[in-house]
C-alpha cells in the first residue's frame, strides 16, 4: 500500500525547499547558523539592542530553553551578553555586544545577497 496525500506531499516539498534554502543561507553566514543570525538580527533591531530571552524565543519561533542553548556559545565568544534586572532576579536580558553588532551587519550584507538571489523579484 502506498501512502499519498496532496497536503502531506506539499508540506514535504515545502520542508525540503526550506531545508535547502537554510543550507544556502548558512553557508553564506561565515560560521554563524541561521538561528544565531536570527538572534543577532532581532537584537540589533530591538530598542537598546536588548531583549528578554522569552521575547527573543517568541520572535524566532523557539522555546526559551532552545534559545538559552543557542545563546551560551554566543555569549562565550562575545556576540551577546547577559544582563540581570535589578527588579526581578528571574528576568534576564540578552544584549548585543559591539562584536555582535559588527557580525550582524556583515552577515546582513551577505544574507541580503543570498535572499535576493532566491527571491529576485522582491527587492
Amino acid at each position: 500500500m502506498e501512502l499519498h496525500n496532496k497536503a502531506v506531499d506539499q508540506y514535504m516539498n515545502l520542508s525540503r525547499i526550506f531545508t535547502e534554502n537554510n543550507r544556502k543561507f548558512s553557508s553564506g553566514l561565515d560560521g554563524m547558523g541561521v538561528s544565531e543570525y536570527f538572534i543577532v538580527y532581532h537584537l540589533y533591531n530591538a530598542p537598546q539592542k536588548k531583549m528578554r530571552r522569552i521575547d527573543l524565543a517568541d520572535k524566532i519561533g523557539l522555546t526559551a530553553s532552545g534559545v538559552t542553548r543557542i545563546l551560551a556559545p554566543m555569549e562565550k565568544i562575545g556576540l551577546v551578553s547577559r544582563e540581570k534586572t535589578e527588579h526581578d532576579a528571574r528576568v534576564s536580558f540578552v544584549t548585543l555586544t559591539s562584536s555582535g553588532e559588527r557580525n550582524c551587519i556583515e552577515a546582513f550584507e551577505r544574507i541580503t545577497r543570498l535572499a535576493e538571489a532566491v527571491f529576485p523579484g522582491d527587492r
